[in-house]
């Protein structure tokens, strides 16, 4: 049996249209959100800010910190 193995990314940004891409992008590639999105102040940037953790099941593969995860 062929067990997948789970990553996950927090992809982080200004809330703006990039940051709705870079998700879109993520959940067509495979990845799927996990948990709700986070949306906080920066007030020395005086922006806000989003986060959405996302993971994805990819074949077992030996783990690094090196491994590009948005690349799997």
């Amino acid at each position: 049996m062929n067990e997948k193995q789970r990553v996950y990314r927090f992809l982080t940004g200004v809330d703006d249209a990039n940051f709705c891409h870079r998700v879109t992008e993520a959940l067509s590639k495979g990845w799927e959100l996990h948990g709700s999105p986070s949306y906080a102040y920066d007030a020395e940037a005086r922006v806000m800010k989003c986060g959405q953790a996302v993971t994805k099941l990819v074949e077992p593969f030996d783990y690094s910190r090196d491994v590009v995860l948005g690349a799997l």
